[in-house]
Parts: C-alpha cells; sequence; structure tokens
C-alpha cells in the first residue's frame, strides 16, 4: 500500500522557544479516516480538540516530531551559508529519510517553491515523489494531521516554559505579554530567546544604551 506522507511546522515566527517541525506518514487508504476524525489545519481547530487529535494521531499513524532550539536557530542564521529556510528543509528531509514514504508533502516555507525542491533534493536520501506546496497544511489533510502535532508540541514547550519561568504569552513579538516578558528576562534567561531576532536586539540595545547613560 502506498504511503502518504505531511510534513509542517509551528513556532517559525516567535521570538521565544523552539520551532518545532512534525511529519505524519499513513497509508494512503487511511487518509479518509483523518478526514472523518475532523483533521484540518491545526490554526482551525481550538486547542483541546487539538490535543486529543494528536493522540488519536499518534496511535494510527507513523510519525517524527523535530525541536528545533532557539540556539539551533541562531546558529543558522548567523551563517553565511545558512538561513531559517534551509534549517527547515534539512529538519524536513530528516523527516522524509526517517520516515520513508512513497510520497511526501510538505508546507513549503520559501516563496520560491522551484528552489526549495530543488534544495530539498540534495537533502533526501531515500525514494519519494516530493510535492512542495504553500498551503500544503490546508489542501492535504496528512500535513493537517502534522500540523496538529507541530503546534500541540510547541504549545508544551511553551507551557514548560511558562511554568518554570512565569507567562510569556504566545512568544510572538505582536504580543504585549511576550514582549514585557523579553524585557524582564532577556539577561537572566537568554536561552529561552531567538537572539538573531530584531525584537530581542531592539530590547538587549535599548537596555545596554541605559545602562551605558546611567554609568
Amino acid at each position: 500500500m502506498k504511503t502518504i506522507l505531511g510534513i509542517d511546522e509551528a513556532g517559525k515566527g516567535p521570538v521565544i522557544g523552539p520551532m518545532v517541525l512534525a511529519g505524519v506518514a499513513i497509508e494512503q487508504d487511511k487518509l479518509e479516516l483523518l478526514k472523518r476524525m475532523g483533521i484540518k489545519d491545526s490554526k482551525l481547530i481550538p486547542p483541546a480538540i487539538r490535543e486529543d487529535l494528536f493522540i488519536e494521531i499518534k496511535k494510527i499513524a507513523k510519525h517524527k516530531i523535530i525541536i528545533i532550539s532557539p540556539q539551533e536557530i541562531d546558529v543558522a542564521l548567523n551563517s553565511p551559508d545558512s538561513n531559517l529556510n534551509k534549517l527547515e528543509g534539512i529538519k524536513m528531509a530528516e523527516i522524509i529519510n526517517a520516515l520513508k514514504a512513497d510520497e511526501s508533502i510538505i508546507d513549503c516555507p520559501s516563496v520560491n517553491t522551484k528552489a526549495f525542491s530543488e534544495f530539498m533534493d540534495t537533502k533526501i536520501k531515500v525514494k519519494t515523489k516530493l510535492i512542495c506546496e504553500h498551503k500544503a497544511d490546508l489542501n492535504y489533510v496528512v500535513v493537517g494531521a502534522a500540523s496538529i502535532l507541530a503546534k500541540v508540541t510547541r504549545d508544551a514547550e511553551i507551557e514548560k516554559i511558562r511554568k518554570k519561568y512565569g507567562e510569556v504569552g504566545p512568544g510572538y513579538p505582536s504580543n504585549p505579554i511576550t514582549i514585557a516578558f523579553l524585557k524582564q528576562n532577556w539577561e537572566k534567561h537568554p536561552h529561552l530567546f531567538r537572539k538573531t531576532w530584531k525584537t530581542y536586539q531592539k530590547v538587549a540595545q535599548s537596555k545596554n544604551q541605559s545602562s551605558l547613560k546611567e554609568y
């Protein structure tokens, strides 16, 4: 039976916490089962239902989840030969190589699907038909399933931070709770943040300038 793999990410934009990639591989004749379960893009599903689906998906499909730390993201962005899309591509290829599906569908992180597909071809070591599309989490149920695994895992990682360090908000630079947490903790707990983000650098620069004035 032909196997189909879907891959998606969660947490690409936040200044706090990891980015998570997930892959779900399932036999083609079970795709209808995923649809009947109500699986779709994780952003369209309430958190409590996402958590239930997370458990059910893992019961019926092969899967792989990769958690990428803020430090690993910073290393990629500080490298002249890398960027966030390339890092994501490398991790997607790792999932493809591990799950070995006949067909692999990815939610393309780059605006240039052709160039990203060509990059992926240099990293994939198994025989698979690669489909690289924007909005794949909306158009393919198996990618929607992967988005659920990624989102629930990312949320769990943020909850760990919240329990240990206090309210962080969703981690996005546009959120006032997140910015307040960043301003209070950028120096105390630097490992929580992506230092290559302009949001982080702006806060650090502002605080350093204040310190110099005081001195």
